[in-house]
């Protein structure tokens, strides 16, 4: 009797996401994101949808849950502005169908799609008598992981409409492609763009 109220009381410890997917199985394999990818530890909830003010100061959006930005980064464009339950509904589904396609745990197939959407190196514009010229400077990992997110809804966004797909279904597929690096990612083949013109601008 004893060992069945421990084994209660260790799951009823554990946060899993949406009550399925634990964050604690998850690695943030690049060092320059890991801390700007919150996954574990406070980072680790029930549901993306802590109505937490995170645009108060500079860089506290840093601290929101990976997923809660993803949910956020979703409710683009007018008509979906305001629509955090659905864009909730939308991350749960396109979970459920990673985790059908891979076999592997979601959320590690998000750390990966956004390690490997972000560009490491982009170029700027500097203006010099008259003459606008680029120069490559490299990226910050906060910007990596804002341009990686931006990019994966974007790509999403953009393969769901007009389409018979729903939005769920476009997202699971954008991040299992950016995950393994596949060139039919919207967010991979844009960072591959960013990274070549930096190259060509040093």
């Amino acid at each position: 009797m004893a060992e069945v109220a421990v084994t209660n009381e260790v799951y009823a410890n554990q946060v899993k996401l949406f009550g399925k997917w634990n964050p604690d199985e998850v690695n943030v394999e690049d060092i320059s994101l890991g801390d700007y990818i919150p996954i574990k530890g406070k980072a680790a909830k029930y549901i993306p949808h802590t109505a937490g003010r995170y645009q108060v100061k500079r860089f506290r959006k840093a601290l929101c849950p990976i997923v809660e930005r993803l949910v956020c980064s979703l409710m683009m464009h007018g008509r979906n502005n305001g629509k955090k339950l659905l864009a909730v509904r939308i991350v749960k589904h396109a979970f459920e169908i990673i985790h059908l396609l891979t076999g592997e745990n979601p959320l590690k197939i998000l750390v990966d799609a956004i390690k490997n959407s972000g560009p490491r190196e982009d170029s700027t514009r500097i203006g010099r008598a008259g003459t606008v010229r680029r120069q490559a400077v490299d990226v910050s990992p906060l910007r990596r992981v804002n341009q990686a997110l931006w990019l994966l809804c974007t790509g999403a966004r953009e393969a769901a409409f007009r389409n018979i797909k729903t939005i769920a279904e476009c997202l699971a597929d954008e991040l299992i492609n950016a995950a393994k690096e596949s060139p039919n990612s919207y967010a991979f083949k844009k960072r591959d763009e960013l990274e070549r013109v930096a190259v060509s601008n040093r």
